[in-house]
């Protein structure tokens, strides 16, 4: 037995990047579940897969409102405060982005107020994190984007609906993964989002991820991007 030492067959990074998503474009027809979406729900989905390497789970188990992108898109275009349960999403955000839309992540997680609150009431830190981030950016566009902490969506709601917020200036991202209270939790987002005419994404099931849900911002920010620039080629 020998041992040879290898290069990668493409080693250029926006190269492997052209190439994943003509290979996940390939894969998606052989999914009949595919024709169900949009052809911007299909940019996020692939956005989605290219992140996890999933295919059936994200098809299965991805809902979209409707209209959710181009509702999202028109918030972040308004300068919404994009209130995450978790540093990871506000690390994992695009600098690019955000500053040329002018959105600020907000995350009071680690803040050592939100510690004392959630002892004092009994919560988690996410649940006492959103409600503090709500109560005071509640006069302004807001997109609440959970990835980790099911708690999170409890508070947002509950929240939401005790301070009077107008709901027409809210959108949900809802990906928390894991056992205790995620179904519980998402299944409640939909049903506000449905009851509201709140847009959403969320990925019910057990499934999600906070790296899905920065993927789920990015592809909807490329696809204000991409449709500019469409604008532009074709002089509207």
């Amino acid at each position: 037995m020998s041992f040879i030492q290898q290069k990668p067959p493409i080693n250029i990074g926006a190269d492997i990047s052209v190439k994943s998503f003509e290979m996940i474009k390939e894969e998606l027809a052989k999914y009949p579940k595919a024709d169900d979406f949009s052809e911007d729900e299909i940019e996020v989905i692939s956005r989605l897969i290219h992140t996890t390497s999933c295919f059936n789970e994200v098809l299965e188990n991805i809902y979209f409102s409707p209209n959710s992108i181009e509702k999202i898109q028109k918030l972040l275009q308004k300068s919404a405060k994009i209130i995450v349960d978790v540093n990871m999403i506000k690390v994992g955000l695009s600098d690019f982005y955000l500053k040329k839309y002018e959105n600020e992540v907000i995350c009071y997680i680690n803040e050592p107020f939100i510690y004392k609150m959630a002892e004092e009431n009994k919560t988690t830190r996410s649940y006492a994190a959103v409600v503090e981030a709500i109560k005071k950016h509640k006069d302004e566009p807001l997109i609440l984007a959970c990835g980790n902490a099911p708690t999170f969506i409890y508070a947002a709601i509950n929240t939401l609906l005790d301070e009077g917020v107008d709901l027409k200036n809210v959108a949900f991202l809802l990906f928390p993964v894991g056992f205790v209270n995620v179904t519980e939790s998402k299944d409640y987002g939909k049903n506000f989002s449905q009851y509201f005419n709140v847009p959403s994404i969320i990925m019910e099931g057990r499934f999600g991820s906070s790296t899905m849900t920065v993927a789920t911002l990015h592809s909807i920010y490329k696809l204000i991007k991409d449709y500019d620039k469409d604008k532009r080629y074709n002089g509207k």
